[in-house]
Order: C-alpha cells, then sequence, then structure tokens
C-alpha cells in the first residue's frame, strides 16, 4: 500500500530543487472570484478597459500577486509537506519580478536552502525552501523563501524521539 505525503524533515536534502508538475493555467474566473474574495478591487486585475489604457504591462490585466503566491505554494504541497508539515513559519525575500496573466501557464519548483531539527521542538525540524513560479516560457513571475516546521519521520516503535 502506498500513501502520499509530503516529506519527513529527515527526507530533505539541501540542494535538491524539486519541479512541481502539472502547472496550473489561469483563467479570468480565478482572478475574479480570488480578487473579490479577498477584497483586492485593483482596477488591474479587474477592469479591462481601465487596465488597457495603462502603461507597462501591455494593457493587458494582471494576475493578482497574491494569487500567484498562493498557487505557486500550492503546488508543491502534494510533493513536500502534505501531511508533513506542522506550521509555515513565515515568507521573506516575495518578489513578483515578471506579470502574469489570465491564460498564462503558471510552473511552480522549489530549492531546499536548509533542513535542521528544531531545538525547541522534539520530533519537528525547521525546513528553508525558496519556491520559483515560471510561466509558459520559463521566465521567473514569483520568488519567495519560506520557513516551515515539519515533522520528523515517526519511530516505527512508537516510541518518541
Amino acid at each position: 500500500m502506498v500513501e502520499q505525503r509530503g516529506l519527513w524533515l529527515e527526507e530533505f536534502t539541501p540542494g535538491t530543487r524539486y519541479l512541481h508538475r502539472p502547472g496550473r493555467t489561469v483563467t479570468e474566473a480565478d482572478e475574479v472570484v480570488f480578487t473579490t474574495l479577498t477584497m483586492n478591487t485593483q482596477p488591474l486585475h479587474l477592469d479591462a478597459h481601465w487596465a488597457a489604457a495603462q502603461d507597462g504591462f501591455g494593457g493587458r490585466r494582471l494576475v493578482n500577486s497574491m494569487w500567484t503566491l498562493s498557487t505557486v505554494v500550492g503546488l508543491s504541497v502534494a510533493q513536500l509537506t502534505l501531511g508533513t508539515i506542522v506550521a509555515n513559519l513565515g515568507f521573506t525575500e516575495v518578489s513578483f519580478p515578471h506579470p502574469l496573466h489570465h491564460g498564462d501557464t503558471l510552473y511552480a519548483e522549489t530549492l531546499c536552502r536548509d533542513a535542521r531539527p528544531s531545538a525547541s521542538r522534539p520530533g519537528q525540524g525547521v525546513v528553508e525552501l525558496e519556491h520559483l513560479g515560471r510561466n509558459q516560457d520559463g521566465t521567473v513571475v514569483c520568488r519567495a523563501r519560506r520557513a516551515t516546521l515539519v515533522r520528523m519521520r515517526p519511530d516505527p516503535r512508537g516510541e518518541g524521539r
């Protein structure tokens, strides 16, 4: 029997790059629902006529950057943290170097930067990850560093660590 799960702390190796597939093509519905749910009424996301009159983005609406970040992290879950994460500890160095538009396909990859046992939480450890989101052309559209608290591999005898 095989159960899908994320990685235990001991399975993370610094320097390993994980490619998360399949990607996710952005639809207009994704944008409208996410943007209105989060109360981000920026016309660059919702108003095609207004966006067409603006310089710098080809007259096209932009995908909400928080949707982009959330989806990049979400694409990593099944492969890295499904059922093994305890908590997100924080994000740093978040950037969006290139716009994402409706119809673009978002692909994610993650570099493990560090993995170490927690000094204060027995049976758990801190994993530092760098997430990248790329569009269908390979252009980086999102970059973020994230620290997570993950579980160590359970003791098969049921004893504490």
